[in-house]
């Protein structure tokens, strides 16, 4: 799909710069970096659903397992 956007000249030139450098067209070039974008902001949302997810959950560790847990830990001098 063709579209038009507007960017600063020095974020323009850079990019310039970067395709030659890298053998893309321009087109590939703006293309990729979108993609890597969405898909960095798509994790953060995942991980913020989680966290709304398990904020209304209890994790904290039963007394019995809390018990066995420290005594299966090796006792070690700070």
């Amino acid at each position: 799909m063709k579209t038009a956007i507007s960017i600063p000249d020095e974020v323009f030139e850079e990019a310039e710069r970067a395709a030659k450098r890298l053998g893309v067209s321009r087109s590939e070039l703006y293309a990729t970096a979108v993609r890597d974008y969405v898909e960095r902001h798509r994790e953060e949302n995942i991980t913020e659903k989680l966290n709304q997810v398990y904020d209304d959950i209890d994790s904290s560790l039963s007394p019995e397992l809390e018990r066995m847990q420290s005594t299966s830990l090796a006792k070690e001098d700070w």
